[in-house]
Parts: structure tokens; sequence; C-alpha cells
């Protein structure tokens, strides 16, 4: 007779498990793009992510090999040669990026844009960060070809 795998059970696999309480997750920071082409963060994101907005220079920057955007990082720097920085707005501060982001496929005048933050290392423990761009356009309706198996006709 061949030796089986078998797996055993224990008492503890016969209880019911209690649901543990979830924690709340934290909301992540967000902001928009304005109709003119303008990041905007709102003073509450910028303290959640603890950026003093005067004194803050940006590289602002996308994934490499890509066509459209899909999201922006930006990475504090000291230099002020190719940084960006804050103005300062009625809601909060802006970062005008209209040239590029039209560049990159954003049509920020027919369609409202948010963006999620999140932090990300980058060099030497350096905290980066990424903007997600998501669109508020309903996703287009899908137009190729249909899978699986064909319906059966009624013939009358």
């Amino acid at each position: 007779m061949k030796n089986k795998a078998i797996k055993f059970f224990s008492p503890q696999d016969n209880t019911v498990e209690t649901p543990k309480a979830k924690s709340k997750a934290k909301p992540t920071p967000t902001g928009y793009v304005s109709a003119v082409g303008k990041l905007v963060f709102s003073n509450a994101t910028l303290a959640e992510l603890g950026i003093e907005a005067e004194k803050t220079l940006f590289k602002i920057g996308t994934q490499e090999g890509k066509r459209k955007l899909k999201s922006l990082y930006l990475v504090p720097s000291k230099e002020e040669n190719g940084a960006f920085a804050f103005e300062k707005s009625a809601k909060g501060y802006t970062i005008p990026l209209a040239i590029i982001l039209k560049k990159g496929g954003i049509d920020f005048d027919a369609t409202k844009y948010t963006f999620a933050v999140t932090t990300f290392d980058y060099e030497d423990g350096m905290a980066g960060y990424e903007l997600e761009l998501i669109s508020s356009a309903p996703k287009p309706e899908y137009t190729g070809k249909p899978r699986g198996r064909k319906k059966a006709q009624v013939t009358e």
C-alpha cells in the first residue's frame, strides 16, 4: 500500500474565530489638478505630509518610458536649478504644470483629476512623494472581441 499525504486537523481548527476589530486606516492625503493645469495642495495635506511650502523646492518627474502620465513623483531638492516651487493660492498651495500635463496626455480642461499622495524612499533615506492621478471620467465601454462561448440562437 502506498503512503498518502494526509493533513491532520487540530481542535483549534474546529472553533469559530471571532472577527477582530479592524483599525480604521488613515485616509491618504489628496489634492487635485485645477482647470488651468496646477497641482493644488490644501494646507491640511501639506501639514499631514510635513512639507513647508515656502521653503521646499521639488524636482518633478514621472516613470521613464511611459507615454501617458499615471503618476508624478516629487522629490525634495536643495538646488534651485531645475526645481519647482509652491505658489500661494486661496485654498492652499499650487505648482503650475499645465504644459507638462498636456504633453503627458492629461486633459485637465475637460476632466477633473484628483491625486492620492504616498511617500516612497528615494536616495540616501530621502523621502519622495508619489502623486497617483485619478480621473473622474467614466471608464470607456469595452469594444473588443467578445470572449467565451457563443450564445445559442433560438429559431422559431
